[in-house]
C-alpha cells in the first residue's frame, strides 16, 4: 500500500500545482525553498531535464532533448516535458514553438537554493539561543502524540475538547460527519476548541488503512482548499509555508519573525496535527518534527508501532477476535466493528457480532473495507495461511453488509435489478420497507387501471405487464390499496348481472 498510494498523493499534490495559474506559480517560485521542494516531488526524468537547463540561457529544441535518452523512453521523456509544462517550468517560446526554455524566475531561485545565493530567508531563521532547544526524541514523541489524538477524535473515542481547527478539517475532508448542532458550537466563538463530537464516514476509515504520510499529505491537500476557499487565505504563502518546512533541519528551533500573519494561523493550526512543537503558546520560536521536515522527501513520517507492520489480530471460525495490542487507538478502531468483551495488558478479546457489523455498516463503513482492515493487520501466523481470515466470517460479513443494503431501495431499476436476481420468492422481504408489491391481479384489465390510476400520482416505481407485477411507492400504498378495494367492490356488485349485459 506505501508505494502505491504514496505515488498517488505525490500525483495528487502535483495535481493541485497545476492547476493553479502561471501567475500564482511564478509568486511561489519567488522562493528558493518552495523551487527545491517542488524538484524533489518530479519524476526522475523531469528532473534530469531541469538540471540540464539550469545553466542554459538560451532556448534549447525539443529535438535536442530527445537525445538525452534512449529511443525507448521517449514516451517518458515527453511525458515529463508536458508536466514540466503545465508546472510553468519549462515553457515554450511563442515564436518558437519547438524550442524550450525554463522560467526565468524558478531557473533564478533555484540556482539560489543549490549555491546559497540571494538575500533571503526562504529556508527559515535559525535560532542562535540554545537556552530552550529541545533533543529529537521528544520531537518524535510529540509528533506521534499529536497525530494519534487526530486519529483519536476521527474514530470518535471519548476525549476532551478538541481543537476548531482539527474538528474543521475532519469534516471539511469528508473523514468525518457533523450535526447541525456541533456546526453551531464549532463556529462560534471562543478559545479555539469545540465540543464536537463527530462521526466517522466510510472515507475516514479507509484513511486509517493508509500510511502515516499519505494521510498527512491528504490531509495538507485539503486544508490548501480550505484555507482558499473559507479562511481567505493567500494561498501563494499557504504553500510556500509548506514547501518551507519541507527543507528545514529536523532538531533545529526557527524564529516565527520572518512568517507572515497568514503563516503564523497556518502553524498555529497545523501543530495541533504534530507538524510543530512550541514551548508555549506565545513562544518565539517553533520546532519543525519529523513530519514537517519529510514532507517532501518522500520517507517515512513517523515511526509504526510493531503491531502495525506485524499484525497482531487473530480471527477464529467462531467470530471470536483476538487482538494482541495495547494501544488505545488500536483498540477504538476495533470498537467500531468488534463487540469487545475482556481486556488485558497486552490483549483484548471480542466477537464480530451481526449487530456491531451492522453499526459499522450505518456509518458508511463498508464491509469489504473491514474486510481489508482485519486482513491488512491479521497476526503472522494467520498470514502463514491461505485465506489468511476464515472464510465464514469473511461470507457472513459480506451476507451481513448483503442484508442491510437490500432494504434499502428505492428505485424502479433497482427494483427490476432485484428481482432478475433473487427472484419473485424473496421479492416481499426486500421491499417491504420502501416499496410494496401487488402481483394477484385477476387479468390484464385490472392490472392497467391500477397502474393508470397510480401513475398520476407518481407512485409507480416499477412495472411488468407481462407477468403483471406492480411495485408501488409507500407513500402511495394506501391510495392504491384503497382504489383497489374500490374496484374489487364495483366489481362484485356488478358480477349477478354481468352475464345478461353480454347477452343482450
Amino acid at each position: 500500500m506505501s508505494t502505491d498510494t504514496s505515488k498517488a498523493v505525490t500525483k495528487s499534490i502535483q495535481e493541485y500545482l497545476e492547476g493553479l495559474d502561471s501567475s500564482k506559480l511564478d509568486l511561489l517560485y519567488a522562493q528558493p525553498a518552495t523551487c527545491l521542494a517542488i524538484l524533489r516531488l518530479l519524476p526522475p526524468v523531469a528532473k534530469q531535464i531541469v538540471m540540464r537547463l539550469l545553466y542554459t540561457q538560451r532556448p534549447v529544441s525539443r529535438a535536442d532533448i530527445e537525445t538525452w535518452c534512449y529511443q525507448a523512453h521517449s514516451g517518458t521523456l515527453h511525458e515529463s516535458l508536458k508536466k514540466l509544462s503545465k508546472l510553468h517550468i519549462c515553457v515554450e517560446r511563442r515564436d518558437r514553438p519547438d524550442y524550450v526554455q525554463m522560467n526565468r524566475t524558478f531557473q533564478e531561485n533555484f540556482h539560489n537554493a543549490l549555491v546559497g545565493g540571494g538575500n533571503h530567508v526562504s529556508f527559515g531563521e535559525p535560532m542562535t539561543d540554545t537556552k530552550h532547544d529541545v533533543d529529537i526524541p521528544l520531537l518524535d514523541r510529540h509528533a506521534a502524540e499529536a497525530w494519534e489524538t487526530v486519529l483519536h477524535y476521527l474514530v470518535g473515542t471519548p476525549s476532551e475538547r478538541r481543537p476548531k481547527a482539527v474538528a474543521r478539517l475532519l469534516v471539511a475532508s469528508g473523514l468525518q460527519e457533523e450535526t447541525r448542532a456541533d456546526r453551531q458550537r464549532m463556529d462560534d466563538g471562543g478559545d479555539g476548541y469545540s465540543d464536537q463530537k463527530g462521526e466517522i464516514t466510510s472515507k475516514g476509515f479507509q484513511f486509517l488503512l493508509l500510511d502515516v504520510n499519505v494521510q498527512v499529505w491528504s490531509l495538507l491537500l485539503q486544508y490548501l482548499e480550505l484555507a482558499e476557499n473559507r479562511l481567505n487565505m493567500d494561498i501563494v504563502q499557504v504553500l510556500n509555508f509548506l514547501f518551507q518546512i519541507g527543507t528545514l533541519e529536523l532538531g533545529q528551533a526557527y524564529s516565527i519573525e520572518p512568517l507572515t500573519e497568514t503563516q503564523r494561523k497556518v502553524m498555529e493550526d497545523l501543530k495541533h496535527f504534530g507538524l510543530f512543537y512550541q514551548r508555549t503558546k506565545k513562544s518565539r520560536r517553533f520546532y519543525p518534527t519529523r513530519m514537517a521536515t519529510s514532507l517532501t522527501s518522500g520517507s517515512m513520517l513517523t515511526t509504526r508501532q510493531p503491531e502495525d507492520s506485524q499484525g497482531y489480530i487473530i480471527i477464529e471460525t467462531n467470530f471470536r477476535m483476538y487482538a494482541y495490542t495495547d494501544s488505545p487507538l488500536q483498540i477504538a478502531i476495533l470498537s467500531l466493528f468488534v463487540s469487545l468483551q475482556a481486556r488485558f495488558q497486552n490483549m483484548v478479546t471480542g466477537l464480530i457480532t451481526r449487530d456491531c457489523i451492522r453499526e459499522a455498516l450505518g456509518k458508511g463503513i463498508t464491509a469489504d473495507q473491514i474486510i481489508e482492515y482485519l486482513t491488512a493487520h491479521a497476526h503472522p501466523e494467520l498470514k502463514k495461511q491461505s485465506p489468511i481470515l476464515p472464510q465464514t466470517v469473511v461470507d457472513q460479513i459480506k451476507l451481513w453488509d448483503m442484508e442491510r443494503n437490500r432494504l434499502r431501495m428505492s428505485a424502479g431499476s433497482n427494483l427490476r435489478e432485484w428481482v432478475d436476481v433473487i427472484g419473485r420468492r424473496w421479492f416481499d422481504t426486500v421491499f417491504d420497507f420502501s416499496a410494496w408489491m401487488y402481483s394477484d391481479f385477476a387479468d390484464m384489465e385490472e392490472f392497467r387501471e391500477i397502474v393508470r390510476y397510480a401513475e398520476p400520482y407518481g407512485a409507480v416505481l416499477w412495472k411488468n405487464e407481462k407477468k403483471k407485477i406492480l411495485a408501488v411507492s409507500e407513500e402511495g400504498h394506501e391510495k392504491v390499496k384503497a382504489y383497489r378495494k374500490k374496484v374489487a367492490a364495483s366489481k362484485a356488485a356488478n358480477s349477478n348481472g354481468a352475464s345478461s349485459v353480454r347477452q343482450s
